[in-house]
């Protein structure tokens, strides 16, 4: 039975005018002329046998229009999705790259990668850390584990581990830090990388969750980076606020002393990566072991 569909150049240029209400931005979305959505538009409403439009000082949507859209941009939406499983699979004759941030590679990935490389010896592995958002075409990454919400639109997400954030110190300062009050003397180490994440306290606010409180000033020295702060605390240069996942090994040797329970975070680490890199082996066998790692 054939379908009896409007012109889908002119479906594709009606949502996107509907989403943004805006020819000009439709236009820039879809790298054609206002004008040609326009006419566009115009080829559908004749179509259909009605205006989608109210065209006045700002555009607006008709009523039925307006109920029409979500279906359209769901229809969009899973045309794409099975457009990406006609598409032929990635080549898997080149390396793996990982984009991950510097402290979680070091702190984490490393010390493992030996597993990883020993079970699946056909993959070589690059690394590409950093901690700004990547294109993942544009820059030839594979997958990335990122720390976060896990929302990454357009991307494929999966939550590995929950996150919690621990005060520690190196074993000669943590056997004189028996309360919580005792770091009122103590030199408080900051990572300043970690302002933009609301969930990760800084140590005024850890403080006062511990139930102390106080008018003096606080001996706190700033770093810009985890890696820093860690290794300042392995140092004995004071007491840091971490993330338990890439202190583990430190904690488990003893080069490391946690002072207090530590303390859940919203965020999680994820893997995350473009919906069809997950038909490349090499993505899909480091996805399937990065998250049995997780779990041990």
């Amino acid at each position: 039975m054939s379908r009896r569909l409007p012109p889908l150049t002119a479906l594709r240029a009606f949502e996107a005018a509907a989403r943004h209400l805006s020819f000009a931005r439709a236009a820039e979305e879809l790298h054609v002329t206002p004008a040609a959505i326009s006419q566009q538009v115009k080829l559908l409403e004749e179509t259909l046998g009605g205006a989608l439009f109210l065209r006045g000082a700002r555009l607006a949507l008709t009523e039925r229009a307006r109920e029409g859209l979500p279906s359209l941009s769901d229809a969009f939406d899973r045309l794409e999705r099975a457009a990406e499983h006609l598409r032929p699979a990635a080549r898997d004759d080149g390396p793996l790259v990982i984009s991950l941030s510097p402290s979680f590679a070091a702190r984490w990935l490393i010390p493992r990668l030996p597993r990883f490389e020993a079970a699946r010896p056909d993959i070589e592995v690059r690394l590409a850390a950093t901690t700004r958002l990547v294109d993942f075409e544009a820059e030839g990454i594979d997958v990335a584990i990122r720390y976060g919400s896990g929302r990454y639109p357009g991307l494929h997400s999966e939550r590995l581990r929950a996150e919690a954030v621990v005060a520690v110190a190196a074993p000669g300062l943590a056997g004189r830090l028996t309360a919580p009050a005792d770091l009122l003397d103590a030199v408080l180490l900051h990572n300043a990388a970690m302002d933009w994440d609301g969930t990760f306290p800084d140590w005024p606010g850890w403080l006062r969750n511990a139930g102390v409180t106080s008018d003096q000033s606080l001996k706190i020295r700033q770093f810009g980076d985890a890696i820093l702060v860690m290794e300042a605390a392995l140092a004995g240069l004071g007491v840091a606020l971490v993330w338990q996942t890439l202190i583990e090994e430190d904690l488990a040797a003893g080069r490391l002393k946690a002072l207090f329970p530590s303390a859940p975070l919203l965020n999680a680490y994820h893997v995350v990566c473009p919906p069809q890199k997950l038909r490349k082996p090499a993505v899909a066998a480091f996805r399937d072991w990065v998250k049995a790692e997780m779990g041990r």
